[in-house]
């Protein structure tokens, strides 16, 4: 696995232990699903979540593609979570 891919699967794994820790039990990592991505993190009806760990900050293609696992999970909400630098938690 190369670093980034490791970087990436640690925060979606942070993130889904922050929201377990906070009343969302049933939240979980996807699968890839390729060109039908739904996003990263399912659980919550409703919500897809796309989780950003990268040094490079581009939030219109983050926003553009959020709208697209939105529309293929047919979600009401989409949710770019991304992680700050120098800040550990998805919390922070």
């Amino acid at each position: 696995m190369s670093k980034a891919k490791a970087k990436g699967t640690k925060w979606e794994s942070d993130i889904v232990a922050y929201l377990r820790d906070n009343g969302f039990p049933h939240v979980e990592r996807r699968s890839l699903n390729g060109v039908n991505d739904r996003g990263d993190i399912t659980g919550i009806p409703g919500v897809v979540i796309e989780a950003k760990a990268q040094a490079r900050y581009s939030f219109a293609e983050w926003l553009d593609e959020v709208k697209v696992e939105k529309a293929n999970d047919n979600a009401l909400v989409g949710v770019v979570w991304a992680h700050r630098r120098r800040k550990g938690s998805p919390g922070e």
